[in-house]
């Protein structure tokens, strides 16, 4: 599904999508913690697929279950159902964690920011308003 060029920049559910700092800060800082974990009982140096397994089931838990990874909460973002902004649920966030760790579909985005794993699992990275 290709997006249009007069797409809205703001979600149905009157979210506002996150700007591409805070989520490439937010997967750096998730994409550290996950290097920090996985060296613990493999070197990253010798065996590269440790830490993309924990970045997938870090993502479908955080996501799953809170709406935020660690990475997200720092940077104040949050990933939502698209259509409702709730959290999105174990099935959709290993959907997109799975489409994550394979980098590719998040570097292809539409009007409203959202990457390719987003669009499958029927998510929004959005903003968190201060208030």
């Amino acid at each position: 599904m290709a997006a249009s060029v007069n797409e809205s920049p703001v979600a149905p559910t009157g979210l506002e999508p996150a700007g591409l700092g805070p989520r490439l800060a937010a997967i750096v800082i998730d994409w550290v913690l996950c290097l920090l974990i996985a060296s613990i009982y493999a070197s990253p140096a010798e065996a590269a697929w440790p830490p993309v397994v924990i970045l997938v089931v870090a993502n479908t838990f955080f996501l799953g279950l809170f709406g935020q990874t660690p990475g997200m909460r720092l940077t104040r973002i949050r990933c939502a159902s698209y259509p409702d902004g709730g959290v999105i649920g174990l099935r959709r966030a290993a959907i997109r964690g799975v489409l994550l760790g394979l980098f590719i579909p998040a570097m292809i985005m539409d009007g409203q920011g959202r990457g390719l794993h987003d669009r499958a699992a029927g998510s929004i990275v959005a903003a968190i308003r201060r208030g």
